[in-house]
């Protein structure tokens, strides 16, 4: 069967990446104690992947730019009121995932965003919480214990769409291992994205970088002697 490239090996790279390590803060949180230390790692880690996500967004290819894919509000709510007569053929992301892809990015970047700030007063404390008042700390340490619902349900949510299309003959699991989809499922001339050595290495450059941020803001928790 004929397929096109949609999804770049970068992407595909971030997206198994970022799915290991928000599992991995999870699950270490509710662990606790000592596994706190791997908490704060994988939450860092997951803060420079939404970095890396929302850069490669803006400069990467096609299909993964959100002006490529994110839609307008009328836009989507067609698309929603189509799907029960005719199947999505656009490549990429559809209208309604587009917008679930920010909410996600929203949203887990805010925890991790706070997380860098939070201080529980016992064990934990987030690399930078250091620099702000304790009133500072204190109110990012609510706020990221506040969003944790908000993370588990946009997760919820997304593993439910990826249930639904694939029971509807959609499937979205296997691009976004080896990032082909067959043509029948998309429309005439759709090109494929660029996923060459230029663009990967392009991306390796980005990596490279945010992974050094991570690695710093990993040593300031260490050095601290606690973790978010």
């Amino acid at each position: 069967m004929m397929t096109i490239r949609i999804w770049d090996l970068p992407t595909r790279l971030f997206h198994a990446a970022f799915a290991l390590s928000v599992t991995g803060a999870i699950l270490s949180a509710k662990l606790g104690d000592t596994w706190m230390d791997w908490h704060v790692r994988l939450g860092i880690t997951a803060f420079a992947l939404v970095l890396f996500r929302i850069l490669w967004g803006l400069a990467g290819p096609r299909y993964v730019r959100f002006s490529q894919f994110v839609k307008s509000p009328a836009a989507t709510w067609k698309y929603f009121k189509a799907q029960a007569s005719q199947p999505y053929k656009s490549a990429g992301h559809n209208p309604l995932g587009a917008w679930s892809v920010v909410a996600m990015l929203l949203i887990i970047g805010f925890q991790a965003t706070t997380g860098l700030f939070a201080n529980d007063e016992i064990l934990t404390q987030g690399p930078l919480a250091q620099f702000v008042s304790e009133a500072g700390s204190s109110l990012m340490t609510g706020l990221h214990q506040w969003n944790a619902t908000w993370v588990y349900v946009i997760i919820g949510l997304h593993l439910l769409a990826v249930l639904v299309y694939t029971f509807k003959g959609q499937q979205l699991v296997l691009p976004m291992i080896n990032g082909d989809v067959p043509a029948t499922r998309l429309a005439p001339q759709t090109q494929s994205a660029r996923d060459d050595l230029v663009v990967r290495l392009g991306a390796l450059v980005l990596a490279v970088a945010l992974a050094i941020l991570a690695w710093w803001l990993i040593q300031l928790a260490n050095n601290a002697g606690s973790t978010f």
